[in-house]
């Protein structure tokens, strides 16, 4: 998992990039809150560490233009001097998940990170992944619709199992290439592309059937599940109450 981390004291990313490493993800420090948000536009990450006090922008701050303008809930933890109830009342209410003051405790932000990371991304049981009507078979590598198997190359496959497991968050393009080609591949942005206009195709990824899968210029794809239910079919009741109105 990749991990942002956002404290204007250098010492305190450096233990909290080393205890990320120590239970196997990939720590990002930054310093000031508006290098950060510039970041979260470009790049993919899967849980936040956050500190109170910046010299540019306060935490809750931060949280706030995460939930709201960036409309992204990727875990938030707070780790700050700031310990008081209504504090922790504060941050919770701006959007953070967890809370935790300081001095770090080792142990105890390892902890935290892990039990946040196992309720937004809790793992698979068994070997069928559903959303909706698309099934997904992890040791069989298959995917099927309504029943019906839909032929994928191993590549398709991965990306459509990468998004169905990222769904409703923005993921980078960088984060793609990264996921399904590997860190060292040199795959274009036109390979990337094409494979996602194939899988659209082929998977029928359209509101109709629950699912959307849209680019964000410039920075990634966003799977989104969409309520089949809100949408009235053309000649519906409403429509034509609409269409009365106007006459």
């Amino acid at each position: 998992m990749r991990i942002a981390a956002l404290d204007d004291e250098p010492s305190q990313l450096e233990l909290i990039r080393h205890a990320m490493e120590a239970i196997g993800h990939e720590c990002h420090g930054f310093t000031e809150g508006k290098v950060l948000l510039r970041e979260l536009r470009n790049q993919s990450y899967d849980l936040l560490i956050l500190d109170w006090r910046l010299p540019d922008v306060q935490g809750p701050r931060v949280t706030r233009w995460i939930r709201e303008d960036l409309n992204s809930r990727i875990p938030i933890l707070f780790v700050t001097n700031r310990n008081a109830e209504q504090d922790l009342v504060e941050g919770l209410a701006a959007g953070a998940d967890d809370f935790m003051g300081k001095p770090i405790r080792v142990a105890e932000l390892q902890a935290r990170v892990l039990a946040l990371l196992r309720r937004s991304y809790p793992s698979q049981r068994g070997t069928e992944l559903t959303f909706g009507d698309y099934q997904f078979s992890t040791t069989a590598r298959t995917l099927q619709i309504r029943g019906r198997a839909i032929d994928l190359s191993h590549r398709e496959y991965d990306l459509a199992f990468y998004l169905f497991q990222n769904l409703g968050r923005l993921v980078s393009r960088e984060r793609l290439r990264e996921a399904i080609w590997g860190e060292s591949a040199d795959a274009s942005s036109r390979t990337l592309d094409t494979h996602v206009s194939r899988l659209r195709g082929k998977l029928e990824l359209v509101p109709a059937n629950g699912f959307l899968l849209s680019a964000v210029y410039g920075l990634g794809y966003r799977l989104e599940s969409i309520d089949t239910h809100s949408l009235a079919p053309f000649g519906s009741a409403s429509d034509a109450s609409a269409d009365s109105r106007a006459t």
